[in-house]
C-alpha cells in the first residue's frame, strides 16, 4: 500500500516572497502534494489581504492539483497533521536559517513524529530579503533590478 507523501509549507505568504515558488517546485519531485499554509491572524481570518494573498498564491501554481493554497490561523506540526500532511517543508536562504531551522525539526520531529525537508532556495535567490522585496511592492515600486 503507497501512503501519499504530502508535504506541509507554511508561512506569512505573498506572492511576492522570493523563492517560495523554487521550493515548491523542487517539493513537487519528493512529495505527492504541496500543501501551502498561509499564516494569519485569527482576528483577520476573512480580511480582504488575507483573500487577496490566497488568491495570488493560488493564480501562480494555476490549476495544478498537487498543490492546496490555504490560509490558517495555525501553522504548527498540528494544524500539517490535521490536514493530512505526512512532512513539514522549510526554505532556506542562508546557511544561519538551516542551522535554525533544522533546530526546529527536531524539536518538530521529537514531538510529533514528523520529518522535515529543509530546501535552499536557489543560488540566485539567496541574498534577496523577502522583506524588501514587499516593502517595495507595497509602494509599487519596481523589484526588476534586484533579480538576477
Amino acid at each position: 500500500m503507497n501512503i501519499e507523501k504530502i508535504a506541509f509549507f507554511a508561512g506569512s505568504f505573498d506572492p511576492f516572497t522570493i523563492g517560495h515558488q523554487s521550493i515548491v517546485e523542487r517539493a513537487l519531485t519528493l512529495f505527492d502534494r504541496i500543501v501551502i499554509g498561509i499564516g494569519i491572524n485569527s482576528k483577520k481570518i476573512d480580511s480582504e489581504d488575507t483573500q487577496c494573498r490566497v488568491d495570488d498564491i493560488r493564480s501562480i501554481y494555476g490549476n495544478d492539483p498537487r498543490v492546496e493554497v490555504e490560509a490558517y490561523t495555525d501553522l504548527t506540526w498540528q494544524a500539517a497533521r490535521r490536514c493530512g500532511c505526512t512532512h513539514l517543508l522549510r526554505g532556506v536562504r542562508s546557511v544561519a536559517d538551516f542551522e535554525y531551522e533544522r533546530n526546529l525539526a527536531d524539536a518538530n520531529r521529537s514531538l510529533s513524529g514528523m520529518e522535515t525537508v529543509i530546501l535552499y532556495t536557489l543560488p540566485e535567490l539567496s541574498f534577496i530579503s523577502s522583506s524588501l522585496v514587499r516593502d517595495l511592492r507595497s509602494h509599487n515600486e519596481d523589484i526588476s533590478e534586484f533579480l538576477p
